[in-house]
């Protein structure tokens, strides 16, 4: 008897499509295993920290020796000898004063006379700026008139000259009642030689006619400064 196949149990027919199936099933697995991801987990692993040993420097124990004692005092030693010594002051026993007026027992008595000592007043000089008349030198005011003569008077110092020294000096001074320059003094110099070259000039001033305060002449103080300039 012959056995007849039936076309649709024929695996024949169907062997393309199974080895493609294979196939698309080896691609998928493939393509998930390189889009298959994995997380790293973190593990916390304590340490436990080796301390190295400390030294501990051992210091010995000192103790101060307490100070000795203090010695003790020494018992007097008595002598049973007594020395006796002959007795050759003589006292004077006669202890009464005359109470009579004896002229060398006197005490001169003098009569205490008070020195008197005359104070002296010293009078302060008055600001320029202050003084109800000002005073005037040559007859003119002596803000422009003095200034005026001191530059006719001045010689430039060698010693200034040479260096190329140059600037202004401070000049203060007073004018007495009787109308002379006194107390020349720099109140701010520039250099020694033309602080030297100011006074010499300023000191060397004619008289004033001095400044009055209330009708009487008063000590007036001028201040003013001297220009040094050197020409090219």
């Amino acid at each position: 008897m012959e056995i007849k196949k039936s076309e649709k149990a024929n695996l024949e027919n169907r062997k393309m499509f199974y080895r493609e199936l294979g196939l698309i099933v080896a691609l998928v697995v493939v393509l998930a295993a390189f889009e298959w991801k994995t997380t790293e987990k973190a593990e916390s692993v304590i340490q436990e920290e080796v301390l190295a040993p400390i030294e501990v420097e051992e210091i010995p124990i000192t103790t101060e020796a307490p100070p000795p004692p203090p010695e003790a005092p020494k018992i007097p030693q008595l002598s049973d000898m007594i020395e006796v010594v002959d007795d050759d002051i003589v006292v004077d026993t006669d202890l009464f004063v005359s109470l009579e007026d004896n002229a060398d027992m006197g005490v001169e008595i003098m009569d205490y006379v008070a020195e008197v000592y005359e104070e002296e007043i010293v009078e302060e000089a008055i600001p320029f700026d202050f003084v109800e008349v000002r005073p005037t030198f040559n007859g003119k005011d002596a803000k422009t008139e003095f200034p005026k003569w001191v530059y006719s008077q001045l010689e430039y110092p060698d010693v200034a000259r040479e260096n190329g020294i140059s600037g202004r000096v401070f000049i203060q001074f007073t004018v007495e009642k009787d109308g002379s320059v006194t107390n020349v003094k720099v109140l701010r110099g520039v250099d020694p030689s033309l602080d030297q070259e100011a006074i010499r000039v300023v000191s060397q001033s004619p008289k004033w006619k001095p400044g009055m305060q209330r009708d009487k002449p008063v000590k007036v103080t001028f201040s003013f400064p001297i220009v040094f300039q050197l020409r090219n």
